[in-house]
């Protein structure tokens, strides 16, 4: 999924005519190719880690965000917050309890039994069972897939697609 930021501006600049505010949420490592994009465009060095990949932190992707799509939709104050649970904010719900319920039953019984690893979905596997992932196996880089049912029904209903 490509974000466009004149596009996004616009789209954003109309819910900030009406509403008077905005809240926006990007993901960890959201629009890094943009960024680069634009740095390498304007001569800048794009700082790495030691393994090749962009170094978040260095870059600040909230903060580059933040500073250009409040001069597109007019925004006079922004904030950044770091924290997706701090933004977020709002009780557990069902869904949330279940899949809360599920890891610790499991992540228990992984424990007493000896198996390491990192407990959630298991999209590597069929059904996604919730079981210990082998760290090996979680590691950042893998792309989000926008092709989720989920994710394409909720942009339509935001008015991105």
């Amino acid at each position: 999924l490509k974000f466009g930021m004149v596009s996004e501006g616009a789209r954003l600049k109309k819910l900030m005519d009406e509403y008077g505010c905005l809240n926006v949420f990007f993901g960890e490592g959201t629009g890094v190719e943009e960024i680069v994009k634009d740095m390498e465009s304007r001569g800048e060095e794009v700082p790495r880690d030691a393994f090749g990949y962009v170094s978040l932190a260095k870059i600040n992707p909230g903060e580059y965000f933040s500073k250009h799509l409040a001069e597109q939709v007019g925004a006079e104050k922004t904030i950044v917050q770091k924290s997706g649970y701090f933004a977020r904010s709002a009780a557990a719900n069902e869904f949330d309890r279940n899949l809360i319920g599920d890891c610790a039953k499991v992540g228990v019984e992984s424990a007493i039994a000896g198996v390491s690893g990192c407990m959630g979905q298991d999209e590597g596997k069929e059904g996604h069972p919730t079981r210990a992932i082998e760290f090996e196996r979680v590691k950042g880089g893998k792309p989000f897939d926008t092709t989720q049912e989920w994710f394409q029904q909720m942009i339509k209903e935001i008015g991105q697609a």
